[in-house]
């Protein structure tokens, strides 16, 4: 089997599991978490980070960025220009330019409002920054964003910390099938037998938040997570058995005694 290696843009990963860092208790158990999960990238909501305050503590007082990979978002963005002033504030601010874009359309469903994500799109790779697209399971718009030059398509489970697993299989599958770039399953996913199953299915990666800090035990949680993305990706390339409507004996019919 040739080596499987995992990229984004120029970017090497090792694990394809990315991990949120948002909604732990405290940054203690967030890099505990980090660290059970071998994740090599967090996310971070750069509009929610503290940057005012020196009295508080800061994520990198725990994840030592030059050790594990941040991943700035623009999570809480529900336009534009929201969008592209967080963006170009952390580049600024770290240098970063590989960046995951999410252009919220409402507040209560949390679905990507997909035109001005398109638009922000555009701008952000013209301004050099390469850009992994939270998305809807629309495998038309999914094509749309990797043709005006996204990093990585990232479409929904289904909605935002909703728990409820891969809703839409037949659009998530169309994705990747079509696509030349990952494909990261990126929000409702609910627990890691959803994880398995998004890699099975042919999927780069999975970024995980609220399934892995809301449980009742994080680390052991993102520990189950981490091993359900090794085992969905062996199993995919792997390859299954074929399916049939019949039986078939595990064991020959002929030459019986």
């Amino acid at each position: 089997m040739k080596k499987d290696i995992f990229k984004i843009d120029n970017t090497k990963l090792n694990s394809r599991l990315i991990v949120g860092t948002g909604k732990y208790k405290n940054f203690k158990e967030t890099a505990e978490a980090v660290k059970e999960s071998g994740a090599d990238m967090v996310t971070v909501a750069i509009r929610r980070i503290n940057v005012l305050d020196k009295k508080k503590p800061i994520l990198t007082d725990y994840l030592n960025p030059k050790k594990i990979i941040y991943l700035p978002n623009t999570a809480g963005c529900f336009s534009s220009e929201e969008a592209l002033r967080t963006l170009r504030l952390a580049r600024e601010m770290g240098g970063w330019k590989l960046v995951k874009l999410e252009v919220l359309g409402d507040k209560k469903t949390l679905f990507p409002n997909m035109i001005e994500t398109l638009k922000s799109t555009k701008i952000l790779v013209k301004e050099g920054f390469k850009v992994m697209v939270y998305c809807t399971d629309d495998p038309l718009l999914a094509k749309r964003l990797e043709d005006n030059g996204a990093s990585a398509i990232m479409p929904l489970a289904s909605p935002i910390g909703s728990g409820l697993g891969i809703q839409n299989k037949t659009n998530i599958s169309i994705i990747i099938k079509q696509s030349k770039v990952p494909v990261i399953i990126d929000a409702g996913i609910g627990t890691a037998s959803d994880a398995t199953i998004a890699m099975e299915m042919g999927c780069d990666g999975v970024l995980i938040n609220s399934a892995i800090a809301k449980s009742k035990n994080p680390k052991l949680m993102a520990r189950a997570f981490k091993n359900a993305v090794i085992s969905g990706r062996e199993s995919f390339l792997a390859v299954r058995m074929k399916k049939s409507y019949y039986a078939k004996a595990s064991s020959p019919i002929k030459g019986l005694i």
